[in-house]
């Protein structure tokens, strides 16, 4: 953060640095896990570790949305900063800019370095799945509520997630985007999974998707058995979903689901 104090007691970068390069000789393609992220020094400790011995360290950052005052002493100086950033002010928002900032430097100074600065960042939220919670003496009309089996305003992005999350695949894997039939599909670890969200699927739809599909998963050639998600509503009626299963197992992929 420039001359900047940010934080009046951070953790000092070459300490951590050095912890990291001691309890990992032997892994460099270790999991550095910090439950206190705080301003981020543990995420730019793995940086410049991994930029010394060519490591393939990774992080797991915990911090929460700790809000930040401009009356206090203390947190004067970074809640500034967070306005002058046009963020909020809270410490989870410095440790984002923080690590942004240490990777742009750690790259700038070391342009033969290849190693990756990049992160993602993961908000913890409950389920996107609607919990079945029927009405006993309205049964008819909790049919009906729930016939949408997705909670309202989340985002392909958050279910994405959490099928990762549920299937055990890495969240870090790389995730491929394309159109198929005008619908939009997803590859997650290279044809592990791949999942279409998309409403209106309709049976012609889904002979053109179905196939565009499985040619998208023999391109890819995982080296496992591949699992394919539908959102339920996304199907115009019973006929389109029978239609893709069908289509789907002629092509030798017999894991299809539906949230």
């Amino acid at each position: 953060f420039g001359d900047a104090r940010v934080f009046p007691f951070p953790k000092p970068t070459d300490l951590i640095k050095k912890l990291i390069e001691v309890a990992t000789t032997d892994a460099k393609d270790a999991l550095i896990l910090d439950f206190f992220a705080g301003s981020g020094t543990t995420g730019q400790a793995v940086f410049s570790q991994n930029m010394v011995d060519q490591g393939n360290r990774r992080y797991i950052l915990v911090q929460l949305p700790e809000p930040l005052e401009d009356e206090g002493r203390d947190q004067k100086v970074p809640a500034a900063l967070c306005k002058k950033l046009g963020k909020p002010a809270n410490i989870a928002k410095l440790t984002k800019e923080r690590l942004r900032r240490a990777g742009a430097k750690i790259k700038s100074e070391n342009p033969m370095f290849s190693g990756d600065t990049g992160f993602r960042v993961f908000k913890l939220a409950s389920s996107n799945i609607r919990a079945w919670e029927p009405v006993a003496a309205d049964l008819e009309n909790s049919l009906l509520a729930n016939a949408e089996h997705l909670v309202p305003g989340r985002t392909e992005a958050d279910i994405l997630t959490e099928l990762l999350l549920k299937l055990g695949l890495d969240l870090c894997v790389p995730i491929e985007q394309k159109q198929i039939a005008g619908k939009t599909v997803h590859s997650i670890g290279a044809g592990a999974l791949i999942a279409c969200l998309s409403d209106g699927i309709t049976r012609d739809v889904a002979e053109e998707l179905g196939t565009g599909i499985a040619a998208w998963r023999k391109a890819l050639n995982p080296a496992v058995d591949t699992r394919v998600v539908f959102k339920d509503s996304g199907f115009a009626d019973n006929d389109a979903k029978l239609n893709m299963a069908a289509i789907l197992t002629q092509a030798g992929i017999t894991d299809m689901r539906s949230l």
